[in-house]
Order: C-alpha cells, then sequence, then structure tokens
C-alpha cells in the first residue's frame, strides 16, 4: 500500500525519516530536552516511557492507520517525531500530527521545513485531496503555528478525547486542500528562505 510504504524525506534543516526501535534512546534524550511531557495540553511521552511510544506508533503502521517517522536535525541529532495518522487511502485523506520536537528546535526553520516535506509528499505523491492537522484547543502555540502554515479551522470537536492526565480535551480540527497546495507551497518555501524563518513551536498538540 503505497500510503504505508516506508519513505525517507530529506530537506536542508531536517530529515524525517522511517520511526525505528532503535531510535529510542535518541529520541529519549530529545524528550528531555525541554521538559515537554509536563505540558499538560500535550502528550509528548516521558524519556522512560519513549520505547513504549515508538512501539505504539510501529503497531499502528502494522494496523495500517498510521506511518510514523523520526526527526533529525541539520547536524544527525534525533530531535522528535511525526506522522502520517488517520490514514484514508480511500478518501485520499491523511493527517499530520503526533508531532513532537526538542526544545532546542523550536522556533527555527526545521518545522517548517518538515510540514513542507510532508505535505508536498501527501498531496504531489500520494494525490491527496485533504490533509487534518489537530491539536488541543487550548494549546494557543500549536494552533498559531498550524494557522502561520495556512491550513483553515473546520471547527472544534468538543469533549473529543480523554487525555492521560483524566482531562477532556477539546480538539481544534485545521485543514487544506489540494487546491489551496500550490499557495501554501509557495508560502513555506518563502518562510524557508527569508530572514528568521520558521513556523513557531514546534509542540504539535495529538
Amino acid at each position: 500500500m503505497p500510503w504505508l510504504e516506508a519513505v525517507t524525506l530529506r530537506g536542508t534543516h531536517a530529515t524525517l525519516e522511517p520511526l525505528r526501535a532503535e531510535h529510542a534512546d535518541g529520541l529519549a534524550l530529545a524528550a528531555a530536552d525541554g521538559q515537554l511531557w509536563r505540558l499538560w495540553y500535550t502528550a509528548v511521552p516521558e524519556p522512560a516511557k519513549v520505547p513504549q511510544e515508538i512501539q505504539r506508533r510501529l503497531d499502528l503502521h502494522k494496523a495500517g492507520s498510521m506511518l510514523p517517522f523520526a526527526v533529525r536535525n541539520a547536524q544527525g541529532e534525533l530531535v522528535g517525531m511525526t506522522t502520517y495518522m488517520n490514514v484514508d487511502a480511500a478518501n485520499r485523506r491523511v493527517e499530520i500530527g503526533s508531532t513532537w520536537y526538542a526544545s532546542r528546535v523550536h522556533r527555527t526553520p526545521l518545522n517548517t521545513e518538515c510540514k513542507l516535506m510532508l505535505l508536498r509528499h501527501a498531496f504531489e505523491k500520494l494525490d491527496c485531496i485533504a490533509v487534518e492537522l489537530r491539536t488541543h484547543f487550548m494549546n494557543r502555540q500549536s494552533r498559531q503555528a498550524i494557522e502561520r502554515l495556512g491550513a483553515k479551522l473546520d471547527g472544534v470537536l468538543r469533549s473529543h478525547m480523554v487525555l492521560p492526565n483524566g482531562s477532556i480535551r477539546d480538539t481544534a480540527v485545521y485543514s487544506m486542500t489540494a487546491a489551496e497546495w500550490p499557495a501554501v507551497r509557495a508560502n513555506l518555501e518563502w518562510q524557508l528562505v527569508k530572514p528568521r524563518a520558521g513556523a513557531g513551536s514546534g509542540v504539535q498538540g495529538v
């Protein structure tokens, strides 16, 4: 199934490679950078739980609903994870989500380039008609970053998920369509070349 085939996406600031169990040590160090798991509105794994999170994503890949990636920076260091999730090949839709990055790469071009590579692959290789991005309604950094990508708010799913801490998440649902992709691509490419490029925080709620 092409939508779930392992693929490596390479850019100037980042490389997305198929997630593997061997990434656990490096990703545990990345998760420890900034103690992001303490943010109540995200689901960043604690360093000790990174191996379980990797296995969870690999299991979803086997089940046909997720294509997970490990993220490396330009120096080759593991700095986070991202995925295609809720894969719907029949309707040519996919969600980009379950994304987090080490604190040191927030507000750098890395997040912008990762999203550009994922969106380009989705629209130009997988022939998607729409791509979704979702986050906690209260995660304002993530919502602003998604909006800067050019995605539009479809709506809010109220009382949508129960988080590990027991709180109930309202989920803000964004999307962009194939017709919007050329303008979105031009905007992201411009962000990568203009001074102080970047798409904001790398803390993307799931």
